[in-house]
């Protein structure tokens, strides 16, 4: 193996001559071999300048290669380690490559290893820049993704702001007219605008903004709605049990939705007027589904007959559940309403 690019190789052996003719070999190949008398000098000459590959002999007067490799791959960008023994106990090449080397060759008598060290310093570089240029562009696409994900909050941060300010005009313009179902159908449309501005909320303070957790949401979206409904004069117990369950964000928005249509429907129809009641929100995984179900003790609907009001909630909870592919079942209860849905996750 020939090496096209130029290659610095710190050759370290006590054997100046030896050094020599290592050079002479590898010159051929494209490499420029320093050479280094001891340990020591070959840490030193690491630290001060920059080599791709280290050949690093057994035998030393003070001291073995293996006590100078690891020091050597202690080092910050410590280039890889070529182990050099005469020694015949394959035990010495065994703890070479414990200890961190990329590879080992035998010294032989006839001079091969020369060589063989060439092949063996041109598989090193090889592999060693190889595995440089993967970090390289890994380290390219996360910080590609995070300054994505960080525009990303931002912009949910925006919208957020943005909704809610339109929540503000609705809320002004529903204190400023007088017919009384037109009050009502702003405060509604102020709640659905709310409750959609809770996701972009939770996006942009979330470590992922492909996912939202649905029990961190609705807890936000029940105190909202609690609020909401509560400054109507309306005064109904709103109890929530959420597992910790993660959503994509786009079927977040439309659970959402969901939610709030039938905590609104529940506040406006379950109970008689003056009377208080509770309102009991489930969101429990079973398996691959996500089932969440809004339940009142009212005074029951199962889904049939023509809905009170305008039935625009209705229509807004099918729509909701069309985008999650699922359907709103009403349970059949001798009290009150049960509606669930299951999501999948």
């Amino acid at each position: 193996m020939i090496v096209t690019e130029p290659v610095r190789l710190l050759y370290i052996d006590d054997d100046p001559g030896l050094a020599r003719l290592v050079a002479r070999t590898l010159a051929g190949r494209g490499c420029e071999v320093v050479h280094a008398p001891d340990g020591e000098a070959g840490l030193a000459l690491i630290a001060a300048e920059r080599f791709d590959v280290v050949a690093l002999d057994h035998h030393m007067p003070l001291e073995t290669g293996l006590d100078i490799l690891p020091r050597i791959r202690a080092l910050a960008e410590a280039p890889p380690v070529i182990y050099v023994t005469g020694s015949e106990d394959s035990r010495v090449a065994v703890a070479a490559l414990k200890a961190g080397a990329v590879d080992y060759v035998w010294k032989d008598l006839q001079g091969h290893f020369r060589e063989l060290l060439a092949e063996a310093v041109a598989t090193a570089v090889l592999q060693d820049r190889t595995r440089r240029e993967k970090e390289r562009a890994e380290a390219e696409v996360r910080e590609a993704r995070d300054r994505a994900e960080l525009l990303l909050r931002e912009v949910n941060h925006r919208v957020a702001n943005s909704l809610a300010l339109v929540a503000a005009l609705v809320r002004m313009q529903a204190n400023a007219v007088t017919d009384a179902s037109a009050r009502a159908a702003l405060e509604e449309t102020q709640t659905r605008i709310t409750a959609i501005a809770g996701i972009h909320r939770r996006l942009y303070t979330s470590d992922d903004v492909r996912v939202v957790a649905v029990d961190a949401y609705l807890a936000t979206l029940v105190e909202d709605l609690d609020g909401a409904m509560n400054a109507t004069g309306q005064r109904h117990r709103i109890l929530l049990d959420a597992a910790p369950v993660e959503v994509a964000t786009d079927k977040a928005v439309s659970l959402g939705v969901i939610v709030t249509e039938l905590v609104t429907n529940a506040y406006k129809y379950a109970y008689p007027e003056g009377a208080t009641g509770e309102i009991r929100i489930t969101a429990r995984r079973d398996g691959d589904t996500l089932r969440l179900t809004v339940a009142d003790d009212g005074v029951g609907w199962q889904g049939a007959g023509t809905p009170r009001g305008t039935g625009l909630g209705s229509r807004i909870v099918r729509a909701m559940a069309s985008n999650l592919r699922a359907q709103i079942a009403y349970a059949q209860a001798e009290k009150g309403t049960a509606a669930s849905i299951d999501i999948a996750l």
